[in-house]
């Protein structure tokens, strides 16, 4: 049965890595993002919508599009994220904050709303939230981020709870560092708060991990294709890392 996927995000990064993996697999696909460019340059099979994932008029005529052209959602894929600040506690921009959190919680809240509304009476579903190993541990200088990722993981955990009973599972993914442009921008603003090289900072991050590297954003979108396969029909209720074991979080 071909399944009807959507991923919050998914034309950047990771959320478009997971896109293609699902779309490999034979699944329909739909991506939001709030790059235009992005959009426009998805691959081929997949739908794309310029959409904020905290703006819930915005996400609430989506799935109206998509009630009208699918009849219905079996996957959802929370993806949508930003880094937010890079600070001490003391300097921490409240606006900042809270703009963090509305991306990356208030963000991951609306689409498990609007996508159980449809999964509920269908009796089967799956979500699954991209948290992170900032939600498992914490990480210096990042606290909206890594509130907002103990959110997710804690929204997801009552969201297995209520809907189980529906049939619908969810679960979240906790990458650690993945290669790519956003660990980049991540690395850099670290750096400059710690008054070390980028460079420092990677190698520290690869060390904190037993694996001694980085994750690849194909790593993510193996768990996600796993967790929404049948494979993962006990699985629920679980945050789940993808990150080589880490065990130092602080380089």
């Amino acid at each position: 049965m071909t399944r009807r996927v959507l991923i919050t995000a998914g034309a950047n990064g990771i959320g478009l890595v997971m896109a293609r993996a699902f779309a490999a697999a034979g699944d329909r696909v739909w991506v939001t993002d709030t790059d235009p460019t992005a959009v426009a340059s998805v691959p081929d099979g997949i739908r794309a919508s310029l959409c904020d994932a905290a703006d819930e008029p915005a996400m609430q005529a989506l799935f109206a599009e998509i009630d009208q052209d699918w009849g219905g959602l079996d996957i959802l894929c929370a993806n949508a994220g930003i880094k937010g600040p890079t600070a001490g506690i003391e300097d921490m921009d409240l606006a900042e904050w809270h703009a963090c959190l509305a991306v990356n919680l208030d963000g991951a809240m609306i689409a498990a709303k609007h996508a159980a509304r449809r999964m509920k009476p269908a009796g089967t579903g799956v979500m699954i939230f991209t948290s992170s190993t900032s939600g498992l541990y914490g990480t210096p200088f990042r606290a909206p981020y890594v509130a907002a990722k103990w959110g997710v993981i804690g929204l997801m955990k009552t969201v297995a709870m209520e809907l189980g009973p529906h049939g619908i599972r969810a679960n979240a993914i906790c990458p650690g560092s993945v290669n790519g442009p956003r660990i980049d921008r991540v690395i850099e603003a670290e750096a400059e708060a710690k008054g070390m090289t980028p460079e420092a900072v990677r190698t520290g991050y690869a060390a904190g991990t037993a694996l001694k590297r980085l994750s690849d954003p194909e790593d993510v979108a193996a768990m996600a294709l796993f967790l929404a396969s049948d494979g993962a029909r006990m699985v629920s209720g679980q945050a789940l890392a993808v990150d080589g074991m880490t065990y130092n979080v602080d380089p």
